[in-house]
C-alpha cells in the first residue's frame, strides 16, 4: 500500500501550532472534514471517542489517530508536524510531534489495517523520522512520505 494514494490533497502540516492532544485533534479534523465533506465535529467527536478506548500515541513522539466512517469512499491521511511537542498519553509519556491522522470507510477493516501497517513500517525506521523530524517544507515532507518503505528483514 502506498502512503501517496491515501495522503489528502493539502493534507500534510508542516507546522501545526497546538497546544494539546484535544487541539491537535480539533485541527486535524476540520482539514480533514475540508478533504472528506463529513462535518468536523462529527471528526472530532468520534476521534475524541476513539481516545478514550486507548491512546493512539505510540510512542517516540509518533500518534496514529485513526477511526472509520460510514460514507467516506476511500481511505484518507493527514500527516501533520507539531510545532512543541504535546503531552499525547502515550505509552511512553513522551509528548508527540508527528501525528497521522487515518480516516477509514466503516468496512474497510483489511484496507485500514494495511495503512495502519504501512506508516507503522515507515516511522519504525530511525532515518526516516529524522528526516521528518527535519523537513524544511511540505514538499520535502511528502517526498519522505513517498519513500518506498525500508525493508527490515534479514
Amino acid at each position: 500500500m502506498d502512503l501517496g494514494d491515501l495522503l489528502a490533497p493539502n493534507g500534510i502540516i508542516p507546522a501545526l501550532k497546538a497546544k494539546s492532544k484535544k487541539q491537535a485533534l480539533q485541527e486535524l479534523a476540520q482539514r480533514a472534514a475540508e478533504v472528506t465533506g463529513i462535518d468536523g465535529r462529527e471528526i472530532f467527536d468520534t476521534l475524541l471517542q476513539r481516545e478514550r478506548l486507548g491512546s493512539t500515541g505510540l510512542g517516540r513522539g509518533i500518534a496514529i489517530p485513526h477511526v472509520k466512517f460510514r460514507g467516506l469512499k476511500s481511505i484518507v491521511c493527514l500527516f501533520a508536524r507539531v510545532e512543541e511537542p504535546i503531552a499525547f498519553d502515550s505509552h511512553d509519556n513522551e509528548p508527540v510531534d508527528i501525528i497521522f491522522l487515518l480516516l477509514a470507510p466503516e468496512h474497510a477493516s483489511g484496507d485500514h489495517l494495511k495503512a495502519l501497517a504501512r506508516i507503522s513500517r515507515l516511522v519504525r525506521d530511525p532515518a526516516t523520522l529524522e528526516r521528518l523530524r527535519t523537513a524544511p517544507d511540505s514538499e520535502a515532507l511528502r517526498i519522505v512520505l513517498t519513500s518506498p518503505a525500508t525493508s527490515h528483514a534479514a
